[in-house]
């Protein structure tokens, strides 16, 4: 079996911002040789998120419209995190985002279904943070 590490370094202009990093996964796995097997995507911050849906600009706006309503960042004084930075909303985020993804590599290529694109959420941005990229396989 073989296997690759890779990290992607992002670092978003804005506190919140959705980016498409399909392109990126798939640069790695062709990289790795793998025909067959398994690719994880893990953001490797606690206020980031990856997860799995349709790169459409609409969507991504009620993403963001309904986590804000989920975990508002104002007023910071509402969590008690929030004493050592003014974050707390983006932890929550991520934690109904998700963490990680895994794909199925089918004949070279992410198994996808129709739409499914990979993305990075990030919530608490402006600065640099690592999306873990990990295939395994033959």
């Amino acid at each position: 079996m073989k296997s690759l590490r890779q990290e992607l370094w992002l670092e978003t202009p804005n506190r919140r911002d959705f980016i498409n990093i399909t392109p990126k996964v798939e640069e790695c796995l062709q990289k790795s040789g793998i025909k067959e097997g398994l690719c994880l995507v893990n953001a490797m911050h606690i206020t980031a998120s990856v997860f799995i849906n349709d790169d459409e600009s609409g969507l991504h706006h009620d993403f963001e419209i309904w986590l804000e309503k989920l975990a508002p960042h104002a007023p910071t004084s509402q969590y008690r995190h929030n004493g050592y930075e003014d974050n707390a909303d983006g932890h929550l985020k991520r934690q109904i985002m998700g963490r990680e993804v895994v794909v199925a590599i089918s004949n070279g290529k992410l198994d996808f279904g129709p739409w499914e694109q990979i993305f990075y959420g990030e919530f608490d941005g402006k600065r640099k943070k690592r999306v873990l990229v990990k295939i395994i396989g033959e």
